[in-house]
């Protein structure tokens, strides 16, 4: 590990918004987390709905959301300290109040947060997992996993720029009758009238630049004993990751 990333995890450690669990510590020391059910009462002390940004990366939603709407509480959980160093720092340089950040494995959650404690989901750009329907952060076991702690009908927000997870996520909600609050296969060539357009995050940019467009969709969550998946066929990405050729194909699920 280079010094760098050393010097970021030590950084860390000193956030007092900053909170660590990896996987073996979940599981071997902390299987009942403090604060679980009571991150408002405890940590930000308001009783603001709670939003959590899934695979938060550097932070860059977490934090500008965070910024833009005051009233509420956010998350950004990611199990990469090295990058979420980015939006805790400056969260933490600039005394913003409202946002925190948990490091741990998505698929560990549930640890962290009670029934009806979360409002909202963001899911910002996630791998598309076109061969994994189980990693997948939008397939029938994820949503209800995230329903475990989420209010009836909160609100799911994906931001994608692979047409296959679009795909795969509208077919999904329409499936299991989910309502569709909005949805769009190019968010910047549609009105639409939200203050979150105003924030970009830096793979977002690449991908723009890249004449690709961005997804958008936001459903409610309903809490059901079985979530369906879609069975059909969806055409994979024709392209992988920054920094590769682009690889033509024609799989399909």
């Amino acid at each position: 590990m280079s010094k760098n990333k050393l010097a970021k995890f030590a950084e860390m450690e000193t956030f007092p918004h900053v909170f660590q669990f990896p996987a073996q510590i979940v599981v071997n020391e902390h299987p009942n987390f403090e604060m679980k059910g009571k991150w408002n009462k405890s940590f930000f002390g308001n009783s603001n709905p709670i939003v959590l940004e899934l695979g938060c990366g550097k932070g860059e939603y977490t934090v500008g959301m965070a910024e833009i709407f005051p009233k509420k509480n956010f998350i950004g959980v990611d199990i990469k300290g090295a990058r979420m160093w980015t939006g805790a720092k400056y969260s933490f340089e600039k005394k913003i109040p409202n946002v925190a950040f948990l490091r741990t494995r998505i698929e560990m959650i549930h640890y962290f947060f009670d029934e009806n404690e979360v409002s909202e989901i963001w899911l910002t750009f996630p791998d598309p997992q076109m061969k994994k329907v189980s990693k997948r952060l939008t397939s029938s076991g994820f949503l209800k996993l995230y329903s475990r702690f989420t209010v009836e009908n909160a609100l799911i927000h994906l931001k994608t720029d692979s047409n296959f997870l679009f795909t795969y996520t509208k077919e999904l909600a329409k499936l299991n009758q989910f309502p569709v609050e909005f949805s769009t296969d190019n968010l910047y060539h549609v009105v639409y009238n939200n203050p979150i357009l105003d924030i970009k995050t830096f793979y977002e940019q690449q991908w723009l630049e890249r004449g690709i467009a961005i997804k958008y969709i936001e459903f409610k969550l309903q809490k059901k004993a079985e979530i369906l998946e879609p069975d059909l066929e969806i055409e994979h990405d024709q392209y992988k990751s920054f920094g590769r050729r682009p690889k033509y194909q024609t799989t399909k699920i």
